[in-house]
């Protein structure tokens, strides 16, 4: 298990970042998560962005800093791995309200480049709970200026009963979470993983 940590936030339109961490806390340590390849978030794809996550009550959020082995045009993150950011931070967002499924649709519309070397943070959060579909919104901002880079809205398709059982069995929280718990360390860059 890798030190990622998993913050479990608020369903509604982006915090600002003094109320973005605010609500129960859970690290990655409190998940009972057994190493994946997933590109996103698993710590066994050698070529994945290893994402440390942090889930705050129908909320996910990251902050990294992309190398260079995600650029698209020379110095700016492709835009493939910008939206597989995005997609991330929303679908996690559903996990904390026991929404587990699979992305359906996605939009993304980008404002500004994404640097290589840029310090972002991604933030996904829900917009509509339905029984079997999801609606969730997202965006990456400059980690220094908030500066919007990229926004993003998707829908979302529940598993199948069966489906969410094994879901939880191996990503279910092993612990509750404990209000007013301390914030999660600092995230590291994509670089140094």
């Amino acid at each position: 298990m890798s030190d990622r940590s998993t913050m479990v936030a608020a369903t509604a339109a982006p915090a600002d970042e003094d109320s973005s961490v605010r609500g129960a806390l859970l690290s990655y340590r409190d998940f009972r998560i057994e190493p994946h390849h997933c590109f996103a978030c698993g710590e066994l794809n050698e070529h994945g962005l290893h994402l440390r996550l942090q889930l705050t009550s129908g909320r996910c959020r990251v902050e990294l800093t992309l190398p260079r082995n995600f650029e698209g045009w020379e110095g700016l993150i492709h835009g493939g791995i910008v939206c597989t950011i995005l997609d991330e931070v929303m679908a996690w967002a559903l996990v904390e309200c026991d929404t587990w499924g699979v992305t359906a649709r996605m939009s993304a519309d980008f404002r500004r480049p994404v640097l290589v070397g840029q310090a972002i943070r991604a933030e996904g959060w829900i917009v509509e709970d339905k029984r079997r579909i999801q609606r969730t919104a997202g965006r990456i901002v400059d980690a220094e200026t908030g500066a919007e880079l990229a926004v993003a809205e998707a829908t979302y398709v529940a598993a199948s009963d069966a489906r969410k059982r094994e879901l939880k069995n191996r990503y279910a929280p092993a612990v509750q979470a404990v209000p007013g718990a301390a914030a999660p360390a600092a995230p590291a860059s994509a670089e140094s993983r």
